[in-house]
């Protein structure tokens, strides 16, 4: 084999030591906060039938368009990878039932989206997302801007900034689309070839392009909301006020255009300096989906977990800092006392105390020299010695004292107390 035969697909990558640490502190992190804010878990396949995305994304999408893993099985179905979560999300809400019209999920895991790798962006990449199913309600859409404040600001990141603007009610869309189609008339020759099949499509999604000459055209056109009811106004200043009360600092962008199609009413943007001129941290917004005869409403966001990792690190987070060594290393000087350590390994493992020995019979030096590369807290030493005696070595591996304890004494020292070693209690305390 070839040494690339040993490498990740192009735009795919490894996730291991000590790079994962950060990636389990992020999940763990996450978890907590949004059972406080009593969202459950839900976990969709990777695969979903093709037309799940293109009802949802729309067809005119460069999603759609150019960036699914798609294929027919040998059953003559069209499928794709997915390349976002809500869709899945959706498609399941839509066939749980009544009872998940109010439903608060999230998710976390994988999408794949085929596009060219670069900085912070990769074909398999992972995001977490949050969905609060319900009727539009400027509550709801601030409730869950300042659930991912919370999440940031709880994973460490500094100086994020949140845009927010509106799609409007679905009977602007028309009006939308014919106010900037009249504005960008005497430009569209300057536009690029994306650009001029999206003014016939869907001239709002120009908005979004990062071609130069586009966003210098872009720039000059009247804000959106001024081809927009007075309704759609009103919901985004009701939702800029709540994030007001709860001190949720936000900027309001009337340029701001969230791609897809399913979007109404209020969408968002996270950006970073940390991460270049590819800005773009995560996005949200409210929507409102059609699976079969029903509509699922709902507000949500999602976060790439690449990105967040790109600018916590361009911050000087160090991930091999976040590693959890094991408390307490064993070592064994003899055949009898590497038995009874691997019993008393397990004990110690059942009662929440993280430990680790040699298995391969190293001499002690060995053996010690393995604890320190650990950075374990403790080292408990048994030898004939202390085989005879009942008795263990403890040594505090960050002052170098040792003393002599007995069974009793080891595990009331190992187990409970301030000199717990456990690290969830650790931290409770």
């Amino acid at each position: 084999m070839t040494s690339e035969s040993f490498q990740p697909i192009k735009g795919m990558a490894d996730l291991a030591p000590p790079a994962i640490y950060l990636w389990q502190r992020l999940e763990e992190t996450t978890r907590d906060i949004l059972a406080r804010y009593a969202f459950d878990e839900v976990r969709t396949p990777v695969m979903e039938r093709t037309a799940v995305f293109k009802r949802s994304l729309g067809d005119t999408t460069d999603v759609v368009q150019k960036e699914m893993y798609s294929f027919t099985d040998r059953g003559g179905r069209d499928l794709s990878l997915r390349p976002e979560g809500t869709a899945g999300v959706i498609r399941h809400v839509a066939g749980s039932g009544q009872a998940a019209q109010d439903a608060r999920l999230y998710y976390i895991g994988p999408m794949f989206r085929s596009e060219r790798p670069q900085a912070g962006r990769y074909r398999q990449f992972h995001q977490l997302g949050v969905e609060s199913i319900g009727a539009p309600c400027p509550a709801a859409d601030a409730e869950v801007i300042a659930l991912q404040a919370h999440v940031l600001s709880a994973w460490g990141l500094k100086d994020f900034r949140m845009e927010l603007n509106t799609r409007g009610l679905p009977e602007d869309r028309q009006r939308v689309a014919d106010g900037l189609r009249a504005a960008l008339e005497p430009d569209l020759d300057r536009l690029c070839e994306d650009c001029r099949r999206r003014y016939a499509q869907n001239p709002l999604r120009i908005l979004d392009c990062k071609n130069a000459a586009c966003r210098d055209i872009a720039d000059r056109l009247p804000p959106v909301t001024e081809f927009m009811s007075a309704e759609a106004r009103t919901y985004l200043k009701e939702v800029i006020s709540l994030l007001e009360r709860l001190e949720i600092p936000v900027t309001e962008n009337p340029r701001l255009v969230r791609g897809l199609d399913y979007y109404v009413h209020t969408v968002w943007e996270i950006t970073h300096a940390g991460l270049g001129s590819q800005d773009a941290l995560s996005g949200g917004g409210r929507y409102a989906l059609t699976f079969g005869n029903q509509t699922i409403e709902g507000v949500g966001f999602a976060m790439g977990l690449e990105r967040i990792i790109t600018a916590l690190t361009g911050q000087g987070l160090d991930p091999g800092s976040l590693a959890k060594p094991p408390s307490v290393w064993l070592i064994s000087q003899g055949a009898a006392a590497f038995d009874e350590n691997l019993v008393l390994m397990q004990s110690l493992r059942l009662r929440g105390v993280s430990c680790a020995m040699d298995l391969r019979g190293r001499s002690m030096k060995a053996q010690m020299r393995a604890a320190n590369r650990a950075n374990s807290r403790y080292v408990v030493i048994r030898g004939d010695h202390e085989m005879e005696q009942g008795t263990f070595q403890l040594k505090n591996m960050a002052d170098g004292v040792q003393e002599e304890l007995d069974m009793p004494e080891l595990m009331q020292r190992l187990t409970s107390g301030t000199d717990r070693v456990c690290p969830d209690t650790e931290e409770e305390e």
